[in-house]
């Protein structure tokens, strides 16, 4: 037998007291006078002896009366069964998981309610404690304090679902660092009550639980049968234009074990429904489905994907911003002026483009990273800084289109051409600028999908322009365009996110007639149009930090992000013209933030919107099993693992397994009876 708070046991000293009640009669007696002395002495032989015992029963009560009580406070319990049995000593910290997967269900029961049941039934047993921590994850301050059993009760009516989902090293190093605010050493108990999701759990071997202290694990869990989510949304093309036809890929995956058959998935843009489209979904994997649309007027379109998914019912939106018909900036530099001005006016001529020319030798290099696409037209010899702006240019993402001067500097173009891939650049002497017919392109070739018209498509024999090269390449990149001879006209080159577009002649009417040929405005708008960085249509919270392209800086400009009525700054930093935002998490908000598009605005004025969903890993329900978790905490033998209760057994098998059997009632109720034979043994005493 154990005490849970031995120190009543110095209670038993009160013991001494009725004992030197009865040792040393304090009563002052009364002298009575009898006329026969003899009768007497003949009552008092008679009634001594009896009325001895009476008081030695009367002791005896009393002292294990008080006795009793001593051990009734003291609570006294038979051990459990378990090596490393819970002590109701030391702090006692409870965390209950409420990611967004508790939401999943058992015999028709969410995962969250099983898990605070089995709690409330564990503070049955420690509802005499004083010392309880309740901790979920959004780690707020109200959760940094001790509470009783009580008080704890009434937290856990309201603890909803958290959007952030907590790794289980973080939940172990909180538990510890509020425990070490109010107890520097001692050891305490540590209870998690969760569905142990693989995604969000992070890696079990990391944790080391400190031996001084017991940790039990309540798994709370079934088996998964489906769970639908979106996992990316995506363009067919970077470019959106209004009134033609746009196509949207959204990626649906499935984390259950069973087919989701005939998904039905819902676009909406601008609160109005555009297109529907159905999926069948494998187990374990995923399906894309196609959405067909068209856009009405400029600027930042709120699109949302929906769908039905029951129980699991918080991934069944995804939000993303299409930006429809956004400029396309495009800085033009020229060497030698060409008469004809052709890339000025293919490209003035339509309020998609934003086109500015400098001269090479007026430019400031600085002025390259601010445009979607560059324009290198009869620059003679580029070097220097130019080259550098131009390959950090492309490297990022941006586009270059070369078009050769009348005579260019071989070395230089070798030294600038020779980091995409085109080795031998060789000049051409054509005194005469005799011209080449071109050959017919690949019309399957996904570059000129929107070149041609149908009908023309079907056509052997096209018209098509000639051209007098004034330099050519071993084959490199993809051709485009080709001359009869072989030699290759367009020729597309990929570097990283980058591209360049090399010509083999000058624009001028001497070295051909590309530039006054049907085909040459709308080649020159493909390349234009592919030269927009594909649109981020959506980020999620936890993507810290997100990269958002700011057109024209300003300095010291403090950007906000707004959703309805909430508005945060968060900590950010510009990077020429990326702005680099960290988004809050919950606990540092006070609340979290839910999903949904928000506004980013500086100086009062809305610069963009984007749209930030919830990380897919909670639509992950995969779990550790608690054989799983046994093996992995197989080593550390202050970890116990309980299996997957899915009733009101918890309570009984905790105590069973740990806290064994409680004697305090017994020992009250004993108290309780002995003095009740104190009262009556005191009143028929006579």
């Amino acid at each position: 037998m154990n005490f849970l708070f031995p120190g009543f046991l110095w209670g038993l000293l009160a013991i001494a007291i009725p004992i030197a009640v009865h040792i040393f009669n304090f009563r002052r007696t009364k002298r009575v006078f009898f006329t026969n002395v003899a009768f007497l002495k003949a009552v008092d032989t008679q009634t001594r002896s009896v009325r001895k015992i009476k008081h030695w029963l009367i002791m005896a009560a009393r002292i294990l009366a008080i006795a009793c009580l001593a051990f009734a406070f003291a609570q006294p319990y038979l051990p459990g069964k378990a090596t490393t049995a819970a002590q109701q000593k030391g702090i006692t910290s409870l965390y209950l998981d409420n990611s967004m997967s508790m939401q999943n269900e058992a015999n028709s029961k969410r995962y969250i309610d099983l898990a605070t049941g089995h709690l409330s039934d564990l503070l049955g047993l420690f509802k005499n404690a004083t010392s309880l921590q309740l901790v979920t994850n959004d780690f707020s301050a109200q959760e940094q304090a001790l509470y009783r059993a009580e008080k704890v009760r009434d937290l856990l009516t309201a603890v909803g679902l958290s959007h952030t989902p907590r790794t289980l090293e973080d939940v172990l190093k909180r538990q510890q660092n509020l425990i070490a605010r109010h107890q520097s050493s001692g050891k305490n108990q540590l209870f998690w009550f969760s569905d142990f999701q693989k995604s969000t759990a992070g890696n079990l071997a990391d944790l080391k639980i400190d031996t001084t202290n017991q940790l039990f694990l309540v798994p709370v869990q079934t088996v998964a049968e489906k769970n639908i989510y979106v996992d990316s949304a995506w363009l067919n093309t970077p470019f959106i234009r209004e009134l033609q036809n746009n196509v949207l890929f959204v990626k649906v995956s499935n984390a259950g074990k069973e087919v989701a058959k005939n998904v039905v998935l819902k676009l909406t843009l601008d609160n109005t429904q555009a297109s529907t489209a159905s999926v069948t979904v494998p187990a374990g994997g995923s399906a894309t489905a196609q959405f067909n649309f068209n856009l009405t007027g400029k600027g930042y379109k709120k699109g949302l994907i929906t769908f039905d998914d029951f129980p699991v019912t918080f991934d069944n939106n995804y939000y993303f911003v299409l930006n429809a018909s956004p400029q396309i900036r495009i800085v033009h530099i020229y060497g030698q002026q060409n008469p004809g001005n052709h890339i000025q006016n293919v490209y003035a001529n339509d309020s998609l483009f934003s086109i500015k020319s400098y001269s090479v030798s007026n430019l400031d290099p600085g002025m390259v990273k601010d445009a979607d696409m560059v324009v290198l037209e009869g620059v003679q010899q580029p070097g220097g800084t130019l080259t550098q702006e131009l390959l950090t240019f492309i490297n990022a993402g941006g586009s270059v289109s070369v078009i050769p001067p009348s005579e260019p500097d071989q070395n230089a173009y070798q030294t600038f051409l020779r980091g995409f891939g085109i080795n031998g650049l060789s000049l051409i002497k054509n005194p005469s600028q005799e011209t080449l017919p071109m050959t017919a392109p690949d019309r399957n070739n996904p570059f000129f999908s929107d070149v041609f018209e149908e009908s023309v498509r079907q056509e052997t024999n096209l018209n098509l322009p000639s051209a007098a090269p004034v330099w050519s390449w071993p084959s490199a990149g993809q051709q485009l365009l080709g001359l009869r001879n072989g030699q290759p006209y367009l020729t597309r080159l990929t570097q990283r996110k980058g591209k360049v577009y090399l010509f083999a002649s000058p624009f001028q009417n001497e070295y051909g007639s590309m530039a006054q040929h049907a085909i040459f405005v709308p080649v020159m708008y493909k390349i234009a149009a592919m030269s927009v960085r594909a649109q981020r249509t959506a980020f999620t919270f936890d993507e810290n930090p997100i990269t958002l392209h700011i057109d024209s800086v300003t300095p010291n400009t403090t950007y906000k992000l707004r959703r309805d009525k909430t508005e945060i700054i968060p900590v950010q930093r510009m990077a020429g013209n990326q702005l680099l935002l960290e988004i809050p998490q919950g606990d540092q908000l006070g609340e979290a933030l839910q999903a949904g598009y928000f506004e980013l605005i500086s100086d009062n004025k809305v610069q963009q919107v984007i749209a930030l969903n919830h990380n897919n890993s909670e639509s992950k329900l995969e779990y550790y099993s608690p054989e799983e978790l046994k093996a992995a905490f197989a080593r550390q033998k202050n970890v116990q693992v309980f299996d997957s209760l899915t009733d009101d057994a918890f309570a009984k098998e905790f105590q069973q397994q740990n806290l064994g059997t409680s004697l305090w009632k017994y020992f009250l109720y004993a108290a309780l009876f002995f003095l009740l034979v104190e009262v009556l043994l005191i009143r028929f005493k006579k």
